[in-house]
């Protein structure tokens, strides 16, 4: 007791029982902070700047640039919704994003609520089947023969049905199933509830943090899946957001007027452009993502070792 009222009247509070940090390594790990948002903030502050730059202050420049003195444009940005190649890729990726989330919060939820229910059928043998899947990959070459089998390859079911159920998801919710309190399910059952009322009445109800991180986890993979898309899909009208931020920035191909939809036109500097196409691939997680931060911490943490 003596020793904590010394270490009080040095005015070092303790914090859940350490004490708290002095004055030289708080300003070390600020210092440490500030350099690590500024590695992340800087190159993001220059993509923005660069998509509404002038056409002439981007050719100024050489094709970056970091503030822009001469004004905002949105030529980049009126180009690439021109009707053109990343307009439709962007209704593409939309489609798949949002068709994908639905059937793989459905699967994902309704397994995961029949794995957490002990008088289920096969329960044990059909949680194994689910944690091999996770322990092991079928593998590259027989995936795509299974897809070509269904007769799915150029089609944009390809980008969803291969991957709707991921095995760690499942796993997730299952644990949040099992921790939800008996009494509540036991006495839905006894005033008459069957199995899906009680599942859509009082299981989804209690699990809208797991289900939002869950969504959030299906919805950031879609969105920014590209290589499903690079093995399954031959036609460039079928492409999502994704692959064409890989053809056009990433490989450097340059995008032209017909590609755009603005053929006869003259057309920003490509790194506008390519910015610009950047932006829109980023954007929408962006604001989608405070609407779930809230849900995010307890979400994630489901099933985690208590100590």
């Amino acid at each position: 007791m003596t020793n904590l009222v010394a270490t009080q009247r040095r005015g070092h509070t303790l914090v859940d029982g350490m004490p708290r940090p002095g004055c030289p390594e708080r300003v070390i790990k600020g210092i440490f902070l500030i350099v690590i948002c500024s590695l992340v903030v800087f190159p993001f502050i220059g993509v923005i700047s660069t998509s509404l730059a002038t056409p002439q202050e981007v050719t100024q420049a050489g094709g970056f640039v970091m503030f822009p003195t001469q004004g905002i444009s949105l030529t980049a940005y009126r180009s690439i919704f021109a009707g053109g190649t990343v307009t439709q890729a962007l209704l593409v990726s939309g489609f798949v994003t949002v068709v994908g989330i639905a059937i793989s919060l459905s699967l994902t939820c309704t397994l995961g609520w029949a794995l957490s229910r002990r008088r289920t059928v096969g329960n044990k043998a059909l949680l194994m089947l689910v944690l091999v899947s996770l322990l092991f990959n079928p593998g590259l070459i027989p995936t795509y023969l299974v897809v070509q089998q269904f007769g799915l390859l150029d089609s944009l079911w390809a980008l969803i049905i291969p991957t709707c159920v991921s095995a760690f998801n499942v796993i997730v919710v299952r644990a949040f199933f099992v921790g939800l309190p008996g009494e509540v399910l036991d006495s839905a059952m006894i005033d008459g509830a069957s199995e899906w009322k009680t599942f859509r009445y009082i299981g989804l109800p209690l699990s809208r943090a797991v289900v939002a991180v869950i969504g959030l986890f299906y919805g950031v993979s879609y969105w920014n899946s590209f290589f499903h898309a690079l093995l399954y899909i031959n036609d460039a009208s079928k492409w999502p957001l994704q692959l064409v931020l890989r053809t056009y920035v990433v490989n450097g191909v340059e995008i032209g007027g017909q590609d755009l939809g603005v053929a006869g036109e003259v057309l920003p500097p490509q790194t506008a452009i390519q910015m610009a196409i950047l932006m829109v691939s980023v954007i929408p997680i962006l604001c989608v993502y405070p609407f779930i931060q809230r849900h995010f911490a307890k979400g994630v943490l489901t099933g985690a070792v208590k100590g």
